[in-house]
């Protein structure tokens, strides 16, 4: 493909000038961190300790849950789908909420898309935004990117992560559109009790103002009886953000998913989807079909995992504690421990380069003296004994 005129001097040997950074030029967006850091770094070290995501599966495994799922996959027409999604699919999705059906439901190739998509579907520049921060890059620079204002909603570790009502009530005013929050929270594993978030849905509705939540970690509570309701099932204006790659462990299958009762808000982002991927994969559709009807036995399987290998991250941070402070985190597979010892980011690279351990500086979360943890995936132990003895011989 031809690249635009405008780019090339910027891209010719001896400018200087890398791509990512022309990227950000013409697209008025900044780098995404989070994700040059892993593009460095997470198919090179052997050990992953920051991943987001849990245990994921073989595609015979997947398939090996229903009896005619090899003949339905080599079967499968490799045409065209749905713009909306797969009818099956969106009916199998819409049984994960209370009061969504089908219609309210539109299918994105991964969760990625979905935020792009819901940014510069529901915002004009100008709008001002408030955004749950610490974040995911994209939940607050895509906005950012069109003109409109982010008003950071910052919590805190020395708060233990909880939200402030009060101070978002100081941050809303006419000129807000969008409120964007993320529970069970990346990366600090918060999740807010049921009233302060119904408190929160309530603000938005006394205001006039959407929702957008990102529930990709719904599902991955460490005891169920606190999950909270869906976004969309408790306000008209609300969307709720969800995909198969966090707490099913398939992220290769890059699909995720809005479910929204909000009519216009949906219309708008079918039809600038038209612009982006237009439709899924057939193959990821019908995959994340049979995911999410066994949902129950894979999300137990990696909350499973999750629980036991937090209680040895936790006894981990109480054997380091002048290095590490953690506060426990409430649901998913992430941990947003104080980093008391050296710049964290430097000790990141160092430990990659040194033992092959990955872990993810705060900075790529604007929380330079933070480090996640990510104990999803099944090897995590191996990995924390390394780092266990790096430690000690330091």
């Amino acid at each position: 493909t031809p690249r635009p005129p405008e780019l090339l001097p910027a891209l010719r040997p001896g400018s200087g000038n890398s791509l990512a950074v022309v990227f950000s030029k013409a697209m008025n967006i900044p780098p995404f961190r989070l994700e040059r850091f892993f593009a460095e770094w997470e198919f090179e070290a052997p050990y992953l300790l920051c991943a987001s995501d849990a245990e994921s599966m073989r595609l015979q495994d997947l398939l090996a849950l229903e009896p005619d799922a090899s003949d339905q996959l080599a079967d499968l027409w490799l045409g065209y789908t749905e713009t909306r999604g797969d009818p099956e699919l969106r009916h199998e999705i819409a049984g994960l909420y209370d009061h969504v059906k089908a219609l309210d439901v539109l299918v994105f190739s991964a969760s990625e898309e979905a935020i792009f998509v819901c940014m510069h579907a529901l915002l004009e520049p100008d709008d001002a935004v408030v955004v749950h921060e610490p974040c995911y890059q994209s939940l607050r620079d895509v906005a950012s990117s069109q003109g409109c204002e982010v008003r950071p909603w910052r919590v805190r570790h020395d708060r233990d992560w909880r939200p402030d009502l009060d101070e978002l009530r100081r941050l809303l005013d006419r000129r807000v559109r969008l409120l964007v929050v993320n529970f069970p929270h990346n990366p600090t594993g918060h999740l807010p009790d049921p009233e302060t978030f119904r408190e929160l849905v309530d603000i938005c509705r006394q205001n006039g103002i959407r929702l957008f939540c990102d529930e990709m970690y719904r599902g991955f509570e460490y005891d169920p009886a606190g999950r909270l309701p869906a976004a969309c099932d408790l306000y008209e204006g609300a969307l709720s953000l969800g995909g198969m790659s966090k707490v099913y462990g398939l992220a290769g299958l890059r699909l995720g998913w809005i479910a929204t009762r909000d009519r216009a808000a949906l219309q708008a982002l079918e039809t600038y989807k038209d612009y982006t991927t237009i439709c899924a994969s057939a193959p990821s559709e019908l995959l994340s079909r049979i995911a999410i009807r066994h949902r129950e036995s894979i999300a137990a399987r990696n909350r499973a995992l999750v629980r036991g290998h937090l209680t040895h991250l936790l006894d981990f941070c109480e054997r380091h504690q002048e290095t590490f402070q953690c506060v426990s985190p409430m649901a998913g597979p992430v941990a947003f421990p104080r980093f008391l010892a050296e710049d964290a980011e430097t000790f990141c690279r160092d430990l990659a380069q040194s033992e092959g351990v990955l872990l993810l500086p705060g900075s790529v979360f604007e929380e330079p003296e933070h480090i996640r943890f990510g104990f999803g995936r099944a090897d995590f132990g191996h990995g924390l004994a390394r780092l266990d003895a790096y430690l000690d011989a330091r």
